[in-house]
């Protein structure tokens, strides 16, 4: 890639929408970033509204395209990586949103799992789709809005609704509406598409009530997806890359090879490890997900999903007010020796993997007239580093072992946290130099289909590490029984 091209990416994101511009492998010549609301309208709901997606992302597109430092240079070519599973659902011929985004950490659907899980469609669900029946997917979210939104279901009947996770709803209106596309990943993690065969399901259409004619195309993650328009972002380039937040971000982490291992630190935690061309099936609750499919061939992951992480520290900032800003963490927690028996369960809004309890809520246990802000802070930078353990050995009992874990994302610009998640996993941990890991895969996989890179062993030269932090052999066994006792606390006490 000369310095002369430039790669757009777009990463809309669970609270911020934001676009980068890349010139040579992994330098950030320009960025611009929004934060949108976040909508919890009942417990357990949270929503999006689709037009500030869309504003915050065409704003953050026009700022790095007119940005001085991009001089003169052309854009050869966009890619988009979005939150997964958050689901939009708009009109055809004016391209409306009918309800807000329902955001993949939403649980209003828990009930209608059971529901269908009670019906004895657990096993179909997760052959086809190698999912769990939970309400974090996509399938029970469209459903909900064609039920509760007057004249929805009629309407998609009528073929006038369109169906998409936010990739498509961004592609929609980035080619002016004449592409309605999505990539196998996004697919992949609606709980409608047969990842064996890589098709949408007739079947699973049925179970979850959803018509067909909603459904986007599904492309490779590096393909052609129409040309976003120049009276939309004031110049024409052809969209060329798209995946999933987080298998993007396994792709700029260059996790390649059968084996590798990288889990990200955003708004959720997730560890996502390549299996391959065979598409394994978890024995411990974990999910079999398409990691990227490029020309017409398909490798697989195993992936455990935590849905609260960087979120918990928004909430300490924003919910609480005990910090003043991120950063302010680090300083916290390493300002005591230990966290005095407090342990924070962060299920805001449930638990992930390897649970999937859509029930459990948050918790503070252990607090005494002594706890300070400090203690909190700690345990829950602690309790995002307990929770990786656990996916750890999910994935360790399915037959997984690695020497080493790739992060990234905001939260392990913390050092402590870094450190401690090393000494807890007894595993060395290996921290990116460009932590924009999801938006530079969305660029790699541009650069692939518009022939910048010519394959992923010219990608993987690119990768430079900024610190690898080695575990100390700190016992943390007393810790760990003691997050395993939160945990069944939470569930206890959600069970009715």
């Amino acid at each position: 890639m000369s310095d002369d091209e430039l790669i757009l990416a777009i990463d809309q994101g669970t609270t911020s929408s934001r676009a980068i511009l890349f010139s040579h492998p992994g330098a950030i010549e320009a960025a611009s970033q929004y934060e949108f609301t976040q909508i919890f309208p009942n417990d357990g709901w949270v929503e999006h509204d689709p037009e500030e997606i869309w504003a915050t992302t065409l704003k953050a597109i026009k700022d790095v395209l007119t940005s001085e430092s991009r001089d003169t240079r052309a854009v050869t070519a966009v890619g988009i990586t979005n939150q997964r599973e958050t689901i939009v659902v708009w009109d055809r011929e004016t391209g409306q949103p009918v309800y807000n985004a329902i955001v993949w950490q939403d649980r209003r659907t828990a009930s209608v799992c059971r529901e269908i899980e009670a019906a004895g469609h657990l096993e179909t669900i997760r052959s086809k789709t190698g999912l769990l029946l939970d309400p974090y997917f996509s399938a029970t979210k469209v459903a909900w809005i064609l039920d509760n939104v007057a004249g929805a279901r009629e309407r998609a009947a009528e073929g006038k609704l369109a169906f998409g996770t936010i990739d498509s709803f961004l592609i929609w209106r980035l080619t002016s509406g004449r592409v309605h596309a999505t990539d196998a990943t996004n697919a992949s993690r609606t709980s409608l598409f047969d990842i064996r065969v890589q098709q949408w399901d007739e079947e699973l259409l049925k179970i979850f009530d959803v018509p067909a004619n909603m459904l986007p195309d599904v492309k490779d993650c590096a393909d052609d997806y129409g040309h976003a328009d120049a009276s939309v972002i004031g110049e024409s380039i052809a969209i060329q890359g798209v995946a999933g937040d987080q298998q993007a971000a396994a792709i700029g982490q260059c996790c390649f090879a059968k084996g590798s291992l990288k889990s990200t630190y955003g708004t959720g935690c997730f560890a996502l490890v390549n299996t391959g061309d065979k598409m394994v099936l978890s024995s411990n609750r974990l999910l079999s997900t398409v990691a990227y499919r490029l020309n017409g061939e398909t490798t697989y992951a195993l992936e455990g999903s935590i849905f609260i992480a960087g979120a918990a520290i928004q909430w300490l900032r924003d919910g609480i007010g005990i910090i003043e800003s991120a950063e302010q963490s680090e300083v916290l927690a390493s300002s005591i020796e230990t966290g005095e028996g407090v342990t924070v369960v962060p299920a805001f809004t449930g638990l992930g993997a390897p649970y999937w309890d859509p029930d459990a809520r948050a918790a503070i246990l252990g607090m005494t007239r002594a706890t300070s802000r400090a203690e909190i802070v700690r345990a829950t930078l602690q309790s995002i580093c307990f929770q990786t353990h656990d996916l750890l050995a999910a994935m360790h009992d399915d037959g997984v072992k690695v020497a080493a874990l790739k992060v990234d994302g905001g939260m392990v610009a913390n050092n402590w946290f870094s450190q401690y998640l090393a000494d807890l996993l007894q595993l060395e941990i290996d921290r990116p130099q460009v932590m924009e890991t999801t938006a530079l895969g969305a660029a790699y996989l541009a650069g692939l289909q518009a022939g910048i890179y010519k394959s992923f062993d010219d990608i993987a030269a690119n990768w430079k590490l900024d610190r690898s932090f080695q575990p100390s052999g700190v016992d943390n066994s007393v810790q760990l029984s003691r997050w395993s006792r939160a945990v069944a606390a939470v569930r206890a006490f959600a069970e009715v």
